[in-house]
């Protein structure tokens, strides 16, 4: 039998990187001058869980790194060397090679061997300094006496835990890590099962996930019991991780060493049995957060014991799984549309029947959607090292906060939307936050404030990015857009002023840097979101900071739309452009020479757009008055477009049109309608943008 160590390979790299970005996270956040205990644990096993992992697979230049990063986190975490900014970089650095060592051995990319040995000596260079005082040597193993109790007094609760009969190795592994949660002492009844008593000020459910990596929970018992008088010490009986050989690949090492020796069928299977196998964990989940006690690995299996667990699947097979459910949805509605023929009282039953499919279709398709729905941490936690960096770089002090990380977005639009992101934020840190000289002179805080926020807004999400610098200039904007040729005027709305920065070339920086200044990016930016069916709003005050709004839908593969009717055919508009939907009155209509005709509405004349026109349609109203104008708005830009009748309000399942068929001037995609017929839905955001350009002809045509 031949076994792929692909998957388990597979595993590792996944799960050593969120170790890593975990580990970045906490390096981030540490108090230099007061560092929790706690974090530099976490950041200790980290780093001993890829070293752990990387050494069963035989990834030799990764566990020469971890090693030496290893020790010199060892001795901070005990006391024999203070944490320094020094320290924070060396660190950063240690994780950027990692990464970059992760990489080459998945994706084969290259992998720089002269920062790998740079960091490495500098990583030595730092351990061999003076210790800040001697180690202190080991506690000996006591027993508390009676008189002893008083150290004690911090303790909350004690706790008597039965094992089932267990393996030593087990045993032992089992009393390591229950001893990092207080005082531990271990009892071997006659039976052979062992009972650990330990005094902590930890709940009985944490006691219960740090045992549940060993053994089943339902084997466990564990009893509250009054503090005991002697207790022995936990550094007695506590090992080290080196001593237990317990990283969170151990089951791997058995398995490496069985694929050495040779294998059959039998054998798998006792290994399979004598082994417990690694929780697999979901792949579009935020990163594990380790425990500040234990690695991601552990944490990611604790959390889930008593409370729910996850497998990792492919995101191929979620896909599938969307689009199958979206057929279904297409089924159902052909279905209730064949029913409506139908007389009620005759056939009840199976109305109801169908009724009952309709809401538990509904409910299936937001249960899958949501499979795909990823949170925004998984996006806002790559800026925090890019922020600290690059204002370094630019010698400017930045605070970096967020709001909403918690927030979901589909996976697609999670992916798209990192690049605009990044370039918002370094455009914010470069161009927007003064330097601490420059804030200081205008009274303000030397350190400026960037925020990242998401949140839900109907069935929208709404992404800002925002800081307290100095705001746009609108002269300076004005004065680039003159000189590029772009037609403008001294009293245009703020707003028309903030969107110039949006045209290609556009740059108002004073000199190139490897930062920005080219004038490439900002145009890209808007192209991208609205290429995803997104709106960028921007607010800004001089003197006083800048807010860039995202506005995104939060999937593009089912989206509420109304079905209007032109002629014989049905379209579709995206529900979040349609503002209202009238029938106008003669007088509101009126002929511009050589613009086509416009609507006045509430005091604001609009653009007409028949998109009988547009289309090449036959419809049933030439005139506006007759039919029905829906007003849309798409950039802060109305126009109203007329058609024949409003047919209904749906949610429909969006097709790519492209791939099916090719790309169609004012379509962004097509649905099938509930009588089986194919319904296109109309690209809005392009419908406005040519509204100008309106003749007699189709420009689509």
């Amino acid at each position: 039998m031949t076994i792929d160590m692909n998957q388990f390979f597979q595993v590792f790299f996944d799960e050593a990187e969120e170790l890593l970005a975990e580990m970045e996270k906490l390096l981030l956040a540490v108090d230099v001058s007061s560092p929790d205990i706690e974090d530099l644990n976490a950041i200790f096993r980290a780093a001993h869980s890829i070293k752990g992992g990387a050494s069963t697979f035989g990834l030799t230049d990764l566990t020469d790194v971890t090693h030496v990063l290893e020790n010199l986190l060892d001795r901070i975490r005990k006391g024999e060397m203070a944490l320094t900014a020094e320290h924070v970089d060396a660190f950063l650095a240690a994780k950027d090679i990692l990464k970059m060592q992760l990489d080459g051995h998945r994706l084969h990319t290259h992998v720089d061997q002269e920062a790998v040995a740079d960091v490495r000596m500098m990583l030595q260079s730092l351990s061999q300094e003076m210790p800040i005082a001697p180690p202190p040597p080991p506690p000996e193993a006591v027993m508390v006496k009676e008189d002893d109790t008083d150290k004690f007094a911090h303790v909350k609760l004690c706790f008597r835990i039965e094992l089932p009969q267990l393996g030593e190795r087990d045993v032992t592994a089992l009393s390591g890590e229950l001893a990092l949660l207080g005082r531990l002492s271990t009892e071997v009844l006659s039976d052979k099962r062992h009972v650990f008593t330990l005094a902590t000020d930890e709940t009985v459910d944490d006691i219960i996930a740090i045992c549940s990596f060993i053994l089943n929970p339902d084997d466990l018992k564990i009893t509250e019991v009054d503090m005991p008088v002697s207790v022995v010490a936990s550094a007695s009986s506590a090992k080290t991780e080196e001593e237990l050989g317990y990283g969170f690949f151990e089951p791997l090492e058995d398995l490496r060493a069985f694929i050495a020796q040779g294998s059959d069928s039998e054998q798998v299977e006792n290994k399979a049995q004598a082994a417990p196998t690694p929780e697999p964990v979901a792949t579009a989940s935020a990163p594990a957060q380790p425990d500040r006690r234990h690695n991601g690995r552990r944490e990611t299996d604790r959390n889930q014991v008593g409370q729910e667990s996850s497998i990792r699947v492919g995101i191929e097979k979620v896909d599938q799984l969307i689009n199958l459910v979206g057929e279904l949805v297409i089924t159902q509605a052909m279905i209730e549309q064949r029913t409506l023929a139908l007389d009620p009282m005759q056939h009840e039953r199976l109305l109801n029947s169908v009724s009952q499919l309709t809401r538990s279709t509904r409910d299936l398709q937001e249960a899958v959607m949501s499979i795909r729905m990823m949170p925004m941490d998984y996006v806002f936690s790559r800026f925090p090292r890019m922020v600290r960096d690059l204002a370094s770089k630019l010698g400017k002090k930045v605070e970096f906060v967020t709001h909403g990380a918690a927030t979901e977005l589909d996976k697609g639009l999670i992916e798209r939307i990192v690049d605009p992101l990044t370039h918002l934020v370094r455009n914010s840190i470069d161009h927007g936050i003064e330097t601490p000289s420059v804030r200081a002179a205008a009274g303000k805080s030397e350190t400026g404030r960037l925020s990242l926020s998401a949140a839900h807004q109907g069935g929208n999400i709404i992404i800002e990015v925002s800081d307290d610098g100095g705001g746009l200039n609108r002269e300076r904007i004005l004065a680039k857009a003159k000189q590029n040729g772009v037609p403008v005027g001294d009293n245009m709305a703020d707003a028309d002023v903030w969107q110039l920065i949006f045209a290609p070339g556009f740059s108002t920086a004073e000199v190139v840097t490897d930062v920005s200044g080219r004038g490439v990016g900002m145009d890209v930016v808007k192209r991208n979101i609205t290429s995803m069916g997104g709106v960028v709003d921007i607010r800004s005050a001089k003197g006083f900071g800048t807010t860039i709004s995202i506005s995104l839908p939060l999937t593009l593969a089912i989206l509420d739309g109304m079905s209007i009717k032109v002629g014989d055919e049905v379209y579709i508009l995206p529900l979040g452009y349609v503002v209202e939907s009238l029938q106008p009155e003669p007088a509101d209509v009126k002929e511009i020479t050589g613009q086509g005709r416009v609507i006045k509405v509430r005091g604001d004349y609009l653009p007409l757009i028949p998109l009988y026109q547009m289309f090449g349609i036959t419809p049933i109203f030439t005139d506006p008055c007759e039919g029905i104008v829906v007003i849309l708005e798409s950039d802060g830009r109305k126009a109203a477009l007329f058609v024949d009748d409003l047919v209904g309000q749906q949610q429909v399942v969006v097709k790519n049109l492209e791939s099916n068929y090719c790309k169609v001037a004012g379509i962004s995609g097509a649905t099938i309608l509930g009588d089986g017929g194919v319904s296109l839905i109309v690209d809005v955001a392009a419908l406005l943008r040519s509204s100008r350009q309106l003749n007699d002809e189709s420009i689509f045509s």
